[in-house]
């Protein structure tokens, strides 16, 4: 059995569950850490609602939105602050707008900061970061130079198998995603429900990522000359993160797809490749026992939906149990990245092991 350099997953990934008050501020406790990323969206409810992200390298005050395109908004009544155990809202209705409205906050934890210059081709332009290396995880922020082969350090500490990446200042841009069963020439949209790209080096440059960076082409939305991006970034880990994928077949019940993926999963989004599929996220707030049926839709400003890309939660992965293309269309293509907690962590190691 491989041992995981990580011990409790919930210390570097966590989801809390919390209702709205409509007042400002209302601190929301139980993450177990402070958060380097926090993303919000609003769960039960009439009303759409747009999903809220806020990051510690660019700053509190901006927002950014998996449904759109937008560059990062300034925002005064959205995040207030992050504390030690969570997170502090002001009274947006995005993030905390009555007792009728119940939100998912989920959280990454990063912590080590650096800055410097980017290297590759063309002109070398600033980046800042915060990463951690134990949890695969890191926020950069970048300048672009207009030049394929612009190479990004990530800080992961270990190869990304999935990045996203967003413009932020300059003009509108998509959420250009990288993942590793879908290779260097080929993308997915957050912000869309498309199935991946045709071929496109203008994406990657043609190059996979590697221990220290990434590499982008000459894409106006990873790489506009002095525009500024934000790419959030995570590899594998034994016991805590996995980015993979699987083939559907449309089968309930025993014969339905189980996703070995060596750790019971706490967060877990799932897109189909080859057609056109939602970003189905379940959390283990939302779906705490089994059968995990409360979905957030990650390119829709729509509430959770309720019976739909249903699973099983198990103490090494995940069972589909839906039958449609949502997650387990026969044939289908999808990709996933999940998070979660360790059978075995570093510290349990029997001393007959050592």
């Amino acid at each position: 059995m491989a041992y995981s350099p990580i011990n409790k997953g919930s210390s570097f990934q966590n989801n809390v569950r919390y209702v709205g008050t409509g007042s400002s501020p209302l601190a929301i406790t139980g993450v177990g850490f402070e958060p380097d990323l926090t993303w919000i969206k609003k769960w039960i409810g009439s009303t759409n609602e747009a999903h809220m992200l806020s990051d510690q390298v660019r700053g509190y005050n901006y927002r950014l939105t998996t449904t759109s395109n937008a560059e990062q908004q300034a925002a005064s009544n959205d995040l207030l602050s992050w504390q030690s155990d969570g997170f502090t809202v002001g009274s947006d209705n995005r993030v905390n707008q009555s007792s009728s409205y119940t939100y998912a906050g989920w959280n990454w934890k990063a912590e080590t900061t650096a800055s410097g210059s980017t290297t590759g081709s063309g002109t070398a332009k600033t980046y800042s970061s915060s990463s951690n290396s134990t949890a695969g995880f890191s926020i950069v922020k970048y300048t672009g130079n207009g030049t394929g082969g612009h190479q990004i350090p990530h800080g992961c500490g270990s190869t990304p198998s999935m990045i996203i990446v967003k413009r932020i200042t300059g003009g509108t841009g998509d959420w250009y995603t990288y993942h590793e069963a879908i290779g260097n020439q080929k993308i997915v949209k957050v912000n869309y429900a498309d199935a991946e790209s045709g071929a496109d080096i203008s994406f990657w440059n043609d190059t996979s990522p590697n221990a220290t960076n990434f590499t982008v082409g000459s894409a106006t939305a990873v790489n506009y000359n002095n525009s500024e991006f934000i790419a959030y970034c995570w590899s594998n880990v034994t016991g805590y993160c996995r980015a993979g994928t699987y083939t559907g077949n449309g089968n309930s019940g025993d014969n339905a797809p189980f996703i070995n993926i060596g750790f019971k999963p706490s967060w877990i989004v799932i897109k189909k490749k080859n057609g056109a599929g939602s970003w189905w996220t379940h959390d283990n707030k939302f779906s705490p026992v089994n059968v995990a049926t409360d979905v957030i839709t990650m390119n829709s400003e729509s509430p959770g939906t309720n019976g739909v890309a249903q699973m099983n939660i198990l103490s090494n992965g995940f069972k589909l149990l839906d039958t449609t293309d949502a997650a387990n269309g026969n044939g289908g293509q999808y990709i996933y990245l999940a998070f979660g907690q360790p059978l075995v962590g570093s510290n349990n190691i029997p001393n007959n092991a050592r």
